[in-house]
């Protein structure tokens, strides 16, 4: 594949891959870690992909030296963790655990010493089960006690890591957890699931102060959204006011109070028969409203809707799994659609100029503020040829037209700083178990061999040497 001009990433550009902790450590019980509501919920039969678990995950736990090793011969420049709240707090109270804590001091010294910046995520939705257990992020209580676990990890590491998000993708947290159920906590309460989405924004307020705190002035702290690209499937007055509706509950129900320090009148509006909205308390929108160093964007796949029908469609959001139970609360009558054009294993549509629209929406909405890509990737069937390697063009061809769109991005205006690759190997990938594969890396769960793909030589060379290269052909 050829195309025109060479794209060509500054040098300070930032070069990384993510993972999460459920998602890959393994070692739920060591160290005196307790059940998180991922534990719990892997747990309960029907609710993963064949049952799987976290249990062993990629056992990065035992194995982050051999996976720094990897990291640097991939020439990544960073790599986004998050930390179990439950092997470092386990009862989500108190003080914190020290051998929980040592994991993440070697692994960050492992990655310093390898020239990896870290790049922490306190939240990427593996709550206690002691919390969830006290009501869960429904729960105003839980902001707080969110904020003392953001206190403790900053005290312990804050003399290493230098790049703090606070949560990962707050609507998957409230919507999923509480709302159709699809991931942990499994629960299915439209109010409980705006309440949730509250005391999430909160906790990153909160949070935010207490890592102001306790980190030195050098430390920047971040958040990371999924707001959703969403386009109406026609231009008529119902399609576009389902785009609203929907633009409103996947966005700015977290943008709007993180960075304006309000929720809009529609989305009040739009929710009024599920909640008065009495559990946001005066002055809350304005804590939430922290200033932060940069906002992290990630994207996979646009969603399309239309006003429903008469004919049975259905509401649900591509890409989360399908439910009786809708994500959308106060979102009367939306349909989703399947948009044209090549898919993903997931059954996700391939967008890219999702990637370059959201970063300067929020370019746009916040100027002045630097923007990060902490997720973008795509799972694909891909599997080992007769001589072990791993071929993964769809993948590579995925990854080029959204590093593409993230250069157009930075072209038209966007201040956009890094690209953090989901993910770094396959791994488990919540209520579908073990059945996709997003990594660069291939993982053998039964030998936990972990084999680079294509894709991993493929981001090698653009983190190396900034230059997006070409798609090989075949």
């Amino acid at each position: 594949m050829t195309s025109g001009s060479p794209i060509q990433f500054p040098s300070d550009f930032l070069w990384g891959s993510s993972t999460a902790s459920y998602q890959v450590e393994g070692a739920v019980r060591e160290g005196g870690r307790t059940p998180s509501i991922w534990d719990t919920f892997s747990h309960t039969p029907g609710k993963t992909h064949r049952g799987d678990t976290g249990d062993t995950a990629c056992d990065h736990y035992h194995r982050y030296r051999d996976d720094v090793a990897l990291m640097s011969r991939m020439g990544l420049q960073a790599y986004r963790f998050s930390v179990s709240w439950s092997r470092v707090q386990p009862t989500g109270r108190g003080p914190a655990v020290q051998q929980g804590l040592d994991f993440y001091r070697a692994l960050s010294d492992e990655l310093l010493a390898a020239g990896i910046t870290p790049v922490l995520t306190l939240y990427h939705w593996d709550l206690p089960q002691e919390l969830e257990d006290a009501g869960g992020w429904p729960v105003r209580d839980t902001a707080q006690r969110f904020a003392d676990y953001a206190a403790l990890v900053a005290e312990a590491l804050g003399d290493r890591v230098e790049l703090w998000t606070t949560l990962n993708e707050p609507w998957c947290s409230a919507f999923l957890g509480y709302g159709s159920g699809v991931h942990a906590p499994g629960r299915t309460d439209p109010a409980a699931a705006l309440r949730a989405a509250h005391h999430l924004n909160l906790a990153h307020g909160l949070g935010t102060q207490a890592l102001r705190a306790a980190l030195p002035a050098r430390a920047q702290v971040m958040v990371s959204l999924n707001p959703a690209y969403v386009k109406p499937r026609t231009d008529t007055p119902a399609d576009r006011d389902a785009a609203r509706q929907i633009d409103a509950l996947a966005t700015r129900v977290f943008s709007g109070p993180m960075l304006h320090g309000r929720y809009d009148d529609d989305l009040i509006a739009d929710t009024s028969r599920i909640t008065d909205w009495s559990h946001v308390r005066d002055g809350d929108t304005q804590l939430i409203r922290q200033p932060l160093d940069a906002l992290c964007v990630n994207y996979y796949t646009p969603s399309v809707v239309s006003a429903a029908e008469d004919d049975g469609e259905v509401e649900r959001r591509d890409g989360h799994g399908a439910s009786e139970h809708s994500p959308w609360p106060g979102a009367d009558r939306i349909a989703f659609h399947q948009a044209p054009g090549e898919q993903t294993a997931m059954g996700w549509s391939i967008d890219p100029t999702g990637m370059s629209e959201l970063l300067l929406r929020f370019s746009r909405e916040a100027p002045g503020l630097a923007l990060y890509v902490t997720e973008n990737g795509a799972a694909y069937d891909d599997k080992p040829d007769a001589d072990g390697r791993v071929h993964d063009p769809e993948r590579i061809a995925y990854l080029h037209q959204h590093i593409s769109a993230v250069h157009d991005a930075r072209a038209a205006g966007a201040d956009v700083r890094g690209y953090f690759l989901w993910s770094l190997m396959d791994n488990f990938e919540w209520s579908y178990g073990y059945s996709k594969r997003f990594g660069a890396v291939r993982v053998d769960y039964d030998t936990l061999e972990r084999i680079p793909k294509s894709s991993a030589d493929w981001y090698a060379q653009l983190a190396r040497t900034g230059l997006l290269p070409e798609v090989p052909e075949g």
